[in-house]
């Protein structure tokens, strides 16, 4: 049996469609029928974090399965919108097609753009273009809701993108001066803000060496987690 044809790939994903529509309908299933977005929160969050875990576990079987999954939350939040007359899942796919056009202008268009730092620079440019804003806007749109190691870690990458991030000997300073800080705190407030500190300069760091804070975190706590299952103490 060959490939299937684009009109297949196309029907089925209508079908998943029409098949969320019929779960919110009269008729449909008592649970999606009283969701909103705010209740499918925690579903999203577990389904991006389902995804992570099949890439880290390098399974393609999962991968697809979980990738079905967040899938299936974007067509419900899609379907929640166009119940409330705001927008449908094709707005989604055209606002998202017409934003990768826009913004590889190196490949649509007469841009160039010869390496991966190029791009970035070149996105980012774009990006504030399009909503009028200023490089400041870089930082302050990154969403609250990240983990905190991952959302400073995004932050930090884009101040070095911005030509505003620390240099590796300065991170290695400041870790060094908020170490101090943390030993010579005199409460608990001055600890939490040595401690924060501390962790800026850790992902500062993290950066300069090209490593990924929240993966390595995530990685470690794991092989922590392993030790202590296996009864082993934890120096």
């Amino acid at each position: 049996m060959g490939k299937p044809t684009p009109a297949t790939h196309d029907a089925r994903f209508s079908d998943l469609v029409g098949l969320m529509a019929r779960l919110r309908g009269p008729e449909g299933c008592p649970w999606d029928r009283e969701q909103d977005h705010r209740s499918l929160r925690p579903c999203l969050l577990e389904e991006t974090y389902e995804v992570l875990e099949a890439i880290d576990r390098d399974d393609p079987e999962a991968l697809r399965q979980e990738l079905g999954d967040l899938l299936l939350q974007v067509v419900f939040h899609a379907q929640l919108a166009a119940e409330a007359g705001r927008f449908d899942i094709n707005d989604v796919v055209t606002a998202i097609h017409d934003k990768l056009v826009a913004r590889h202008p190196h490949v649509f268009g007469d841009a160039s753009a010869e390496t991966p730092e190029a791009v970035l620079h070149q996105w980012d440019g774009l990006k504030r273009k399009e909503r009028e804003a200023p490089a400041s806007d870089l930082f302050t749109e990154v969403p609250r809701a990240m983990p905190a190691l991952a959302r400073t870690q995004l932050v930090q990458r884009r101040a070095a993108r911005a030509g505003m991030a620390r240099t590796a000997a300065e991170a290695r300073a400041a870790a060094k001066a908020a170490l101090a800080g943390v030993a010579g705190a005199a409460d608990s407030k001055a600890a939490e803000t040595a401690v924060g500190d501390l962790l800026l300069a850790v992902v500062d760091l993290a950066q300069a060496a090209g490593v990924e804070a929240e993966q390595a975190l995530r990685e470690h706590t794991e092989r922590l987690a392993s030790r202590l299952r296996e009864g082993h103490c934890l120096g």
